[in-house]
């Protein structure tokens, strides 16, 4: 049973979610703006929250450590602990390494690529962490889903990742609400990434968005929040 998924970021003026680039507001500042952030994530009540390879990195302190005498790993789910809350990473090559089982109180669970190696799963699972490997070439993000909601009772997902993870999740029909929180603040720059991106093909046949909530924060930001929709085919112009 797929997992009712709201896709939560917080961005400035022109769509840009790399805070290090935005411009200064006497309104607020980025700290500010992290701890809103943090404050509404709390109050969308997920039981699970996903992020993508680059920025599960940025917060893993480990380094590669395979167990030496560890036996063939099992495919293609290892479910270490059942937990209240999880930390989930969308990693396709296996790259990032941890020291403990979970990320602040909630346990890991990491996605992965039909071409991970043995030894990555290996240390996953001596690490008391998680995992689920697809099948095909590329991850299976609705089969993925399903698991995590059938085998872990994960029902509110909370998808915090990159552009180019929440565009193929909102491509693919997957989430079902975006709550945005807006800053004053802007990037400006034509390479800057973006709350979702999609490449070439772009999402504008494919989604239709509804304004259920629109509320004025602290420090300057505002906070948007929309239903999403599949639209009919032809439906979108």
């Amino acid at each position: 049973m797929k997992p009712y998924v709201i896709c939560h970021m917080v961005a400035s003026l022109d769509g840009r979610i790399n805070s290090g680039e935005w411009s200064r507001s006497p309104d607020g500042d980025r700290k500010a703006w992290s701890a809103l952030y943090e404050e509404v994530h709390e109050t969308l009540a997920g039981d699970a929250w996903l992020v993508g390879r680059v920025t599960m990195e940025e917060m893993a302190d480990g380094k590669p450590h395979p167990p030496a005498d560890a036996v063939a790993p099992a495919r293609p789910h290892h479910f270490a602990a059942r937990a209240k809350s999880y930390a989930i990473a969308l990693d396709a090559g296996g790259k990032p390494h941890f020291s403990r089982a979970d990320m602040n109180g909630d346990h890991l669970v990491i996605l992965l690529g039909r071409d991970v190696p043995d030894r990555h799963l290996a240390e996953l699972a001596s690490d008391g962490i998680s995992y689920i490997v697809t099948d095909r070439p590329e991850i299976d993000l609705p089969a993925m889903l399903d698991v995590l909601g059938g085998e872990l009772g994960i029902r509110r997902l909370l998808l915090e990742g990159g552009g180019g993870i929440n565009g193929s999740f909102l491509a693919a029909g997957l989430v079902d609400e975006i709550s945005l929180i807006i800053v004053p603040a802007v990037d400006g720059r034509s390479a800057g990434r973006a709350v979702f991106e999609t490449g070439e093909i772009g999402l504008a046949d494919r989604v239709q968005l509804r304004l259920s909530v629109c509320e004025k924060l602290k420090a300057g930001a505002v906070h948007l929040h929309y239903t999403v929709d599949r639209p009919e085919a032809g439906s979108v112009k």
